[in-house]
């Protein structure tokens, strides 16, 4: 590929990029169609007011409009990551909107923050106006667990009628969804679903620990987050682990008691897993569409698996962070001798498992669970890594890049994004020197982003990069 032609102007690195997109004619292009696996070869994309407005040969620019030869560039939908916490703290976004632009994520769907609500709104409306450079966010945080609560900041519901109450309240507080979690008994789960439908909102989250997979479908879950769920309702002894942490979840410390409890569900799960019955949860799953996001890359928390202290992503993060990482984890703190001995056949299964639910057509959303309150996953390069386990379970590049490109935005329904080039689509793009359904290793070097009309050419990129290395990076 001829190399890219850098704009005139360079563009501007600051925190306040400029309010409005400029129009832009993007030429020669090799545009790939992820859905169908088809490239359109010596395409021009015209990109007015942040939206696609034309693509095809040989178009003719307004007047005014910045023109950059593409140079034969391969051009793909901006990338999703569909689970990510991004607003731990006010100076989370900061750092993070620009790791998910350099790794061409445009979009994300925050899944739960501890900054108000009311914040996370002003901030995405600052993205969307221009005031603010970051990827698309979603939020869909508004997570719902019983008392006292998984995390701080959570909606509570105790009873079925707490239930409808605080969906209520989600609803007229303008959440994208509802998120079930962990620590919910089955009844007031089944009316925070049949609630969360009523208001005509999605019901994501967590399968509660407490609740088989089966009742979720049979509750209409829309959507599912983490994987490991979907291996153990593959077990014949689903049912019976089940009850034993209902009866923990009785303890007055009912957290600890379910954590306790379900140390035990590895080995359990690894003896008793049944591909007939895997067969068939999966494809009810996929019956009623409901989507998973696997979130694969999070083993790599708790089987120590870091990168180097010298790994651009680690000198990236502030040094608050990287020292926070490093410090004792309740989670890991769970883990047995026991657990880590069998950690390797544990996420192997995910993985078998994992390309049966694709295979039986169960909706896949690229997802992370990025965060700085999770260690060592990282905003924008841990979903390059996630991809790349995908294609490590059997999945096609291309079967992987719809899982980060069509399949987010048609599960979120949002009016102008669905995983196309097309006229009347968001400007989110990504730019590469290679053909990315030929092998998903280009993508960790993209040639450009176009983030909401705003294009970040390679010098641009290399100066978000330059910019997030601080004195103390």
């Amino acid at each position: 590929m001829r190399q890219l032609i850098q704009v005139a102007m360079p563009l501007v690195f600051s925190l306040t990029p400029p309010v409005q997109a400029q129009d832009i004619l993007l030429r020669d292009l090799n545009v790939i169609d992820v859905a169908s696996g088809t490239t359109s070869a010596g395409a021009d994309i015209l990109i007015r007011d942040g939206l696609i407005a034309q693509v095809g040969p040989d178009l003719t620019p307004d007047t005014e409009m910045k023109v950059v030869d593409g140079a034969g560039a391969y051009v793909i939908p901006g990338l999703w990551d569909a689970h990510v916490h991004v607003f731990s703290s006010e100076e989370e976004p900061e750092t993070a909107f620009d790791m998910y632009l350099i790794n061409g994520v445009t979009g994300i769907r925050d899944m739960g923050a501890l900054l108000s609500f009311e914040r996370q709104q002003q901030i995405v409306a600052e993205i969307e106006s221009g005031d603010r450079r970051g990827p698309r966010v979603i939020l869909s945080g508004a997570w719902v667990d019983a008392s006292p609560g998984s995390w701080p900041g959570m909606f509570l519901a105790d009873t079925p009628q707490e239930a409808g109450d605080v969906v209520q309240e989600i609803a007229a507080q303008g959440w994208a969804a509802v998120k079930s979690y962990s620590m919910l008994d089955r009844d007031t789960y089944m009316a925070l679903a049949d609630a969360t439908h009523a208001a005509g909102l999605p019901l994501v989250g967590h399968i509660p620990e407490s609740v088989v997979l089966r009742d979720a479908i049979d509750a209409g879950q829309d959507g599912m987050e983490h994987f490991g769920r979907v291996t153990m309702a593959c077990s014949t002894q689903e049912a019976a682990m089940v009850d034993r942490v209902r009866e923990a979840l009785l303890a007055d410390d009912p957290r600890s008691a379910m954590i306790t409890e379900m140390q035990s569900q590895n080995q359990i799960v690894l003896d008793t897993w049944n591909a007939p019955l895997c067969d068939q949860i999966v494809a009810d799953m996929a019956a009623i569409g409901m989507a998973i996001s696997p979130t694969l890359v999070v083993s790599d928390f708790y089987t120590g698996t870091r990168p180097s202290d010298d790994a651009l992503r680690m000198r990236i993060l502030p040094a608050a962070v990287r020292e926070g990482w490093l410090q004792p984890d309740f989670r890991l703190s769970a883990m047995t001798d026991e657990l880590r001995a069998i950690a390797d056949q544990s996420i192997a299964l995910d993985w078998q498992t994992f390309k049966l639910a694709h295979d039986a057509g169960v909706p896949i959303l690229a997802s992370t669970d990025a965060s700085y309150a999770n260690p060592f996953i990282f905003h924008g390069f841990s979903l390059l890594d996630e991809l790349d386990r995908y294609v490590e379970t059997g999945l096609t590049p291309q079967e992987a890049l719809f899982t980060a490109t069509v399949a987010p935005p048609t599960f979120l329904d949002l009016p102008d994004q669905n995983g196309t080039i097309t006229p009347g689509m968001r400007a989110d793009l990504v730019l590469l020197a290679e053909n990315p359904l030929e092998g998903l290793g280009t993508l960790r070097n993209p040639v450009a982003v176009v983030a909401n009309g705003h294009l970040f050419d390679r010098v641009a990129l290399d100066g978000l990069r330059a910019a997030l290395l601080t004195p103390d990076n």
